[in-house]
């Protein structure tokens, strides 16, 4: 007979095992199943963590609502923003600078302390600058000044609006000036600083003949190259001399410095001047007005000025020189010689540098004459020497004694002069 089949036995065993195994489990199964209890304790623990979710999801929807709030109100914001800064790019035409930055402030002062047959002290000029760039072409400029400290009734000071204008550029070279400015004229009238000349007084040549400092209300062209050429042409309200008294002609007097100023006859000034050689400056102007009287006399008292300068700085060497001359028409001025006025200066100086400061030396020869016109000497002459220390360039403290010969000899005097000044 033959023997049972091998494989059918191996079915058999694997079939036994099987069913061991699954009756092991059913065991173990069964042994692990929770009570009725259990389950409905996990049933109530499972709805308890829903419920949770339930209330932790609505929450979440609810902030998410407020951040998407919060997210629209900032966006609005920024757009608001963007266009307000828009809006100030566009009016000031570029994005450089803030219109506050276009602004600019600046200013000077000078007090001194005379002695001499009067001794006195006197804070001379504080002044203060405003100006302000609108664009790239056009700008405007003005200054305020107090003078002698305090003004008012009986007050020896005044307030006074020494510039005032608005400046177009034209192209690169060529600008046009409307308002009231300063005359281009001299060499201290549009620069008078107290940190940029010698001398605790302005000279009496500048301040009698130009007179410094001297503004008109009218329209102004000048052109700059870059050759060191320079051309100033104004038209601009005139002189309104006094024609009778001590004062008669006098040049100084008939400033209205436009202030209701009388205006039948104005004036033309011009200038040419040439900066091209390092450290020097050459200039010469000459003013035409109708008539000094504005219409008064029965006669018209034309009147001309010329006058011309210098002022070199090489090294440590300075010399500063001017002349200018007055020539006025009709009788009513050559009667007691103001027809012709004129006055010159020369002025040589070293400056040097220390540890602590610049120092300076200066001398200056000065005569003027505002009765030149007959043979009466009336001629007044000084000679003053003197120190200016700048600690920085924009302080300066000075020091000098002039010494004075005036033709009705019983004015002399020597005069010491102290002073500080500064400008920023």
């Amino acid at each position: 007979m033959k023997s049972s089949n091998p494989h059918w036995k191996r079915r058999a065993l694997a079939g036994i095992a099987t069913l061991s195994a699954l009756a092991g489990n059913h065991w173990a199964s069964a042994q692990e199943l929770p009570s009725r209890e259990e389950m409905w304790a996990i049933i109530q623990q499972q709805q308890a963590e829903i419920e949770a979710l339930k209330e932790r999801v609505g929450m979440t929807e609810g902030t998410l609502q407020e951040t998407q709030q919060a997210i629209s109100i900032a966006s609005e914001q920024v757009e608001a923003t963007a266009s307000f800064v828009e809006e100030v790019v566009a009016d000031t035409g570029s994005g450089a600078a803030s219109p506050r930055s276009k602004t600019s402030i600046g200013g000077y002062g000078e007090l001194h302390y005379n002695f001499g047959k009067k001794d006195q002290a006197d804070f001379h000029r504080w002044v203060l600058f405003f100006g302000h760039e609108f664009n790239d072409r056009v700008r405007m400029f003005s200054e305020v000044e107090l003078e002698h400290s305090i003004a008012g009734d009986g007050q020896p000071g005044e307030v006074e609006l020494e510039q005032a204008f608005i400046e177009f550029d034209l192209n690169e070279t060529d600008k046009l000036k409307a308002g009231l400015f300063l005359l281009p004229v001299g060499i201290l009238n549009e620069t008078h600083e107290p940190a940029t000349f010698y001398g605790v007084e302005r000279n009496n040549v500048e301040k009698n003949i130009i007179p410094t400092t001297w503004w008109e209300g009218g329209l102004a062209y000048t052109h700059q190259n870059a050759s060191g050429w320079a051309f100033d042409a104004a038209a601009h309200s005139g002189l309104y001399v006094p024609t009778s008294g001590s004062k008669a002609f006098n040049i100084r007097s008939g400033r209205q410095k436009v202030g209701e100023a009388e205006a039948s006859d104005g004036a033309i000034t011009t200038r040419a001047t040439y900066s091209g050689l390092p450290g020097m400056q050459f200039g010469v102007t000459a003013q035409y007005q109708g008539d000094l009287a504005q219409g008064t006399l029965a006669e018209t008292a034309d009147a001309t000025l010329l006058s011309a300068h210098a002022d070199i700085q090489r090294g440590g060497f300075g010399l500063r020189a001017l002349y200018a001359r007055w020539d006025i028409g009709g009788a009513l001025a050559g009667v007691n010689g103001a027809d012709e006025q004129f006055g010159y200066y020369i002025e040589p100086s070293y400056r040097f540098a220390t540890e602590t400061g610049d120092w300076g030396l200066f001398a200056r020869y000065s005569v003027y004459d505002t009765f030149a016109g007959d043979d009466t000497d009336s001629e007044d002459s000084f000679f003053d020497l003197g120190v200016n220390y700048w600690p920085i360039d924009n302080v300066v403290f000075k020091a000098d004694v002039q010494f004075t010969d005036y033709a009705d000899s019983s004015k002399n005097e020597e005069i010491v002069n102290l002073g500080v000044g500064y400008h920023f």
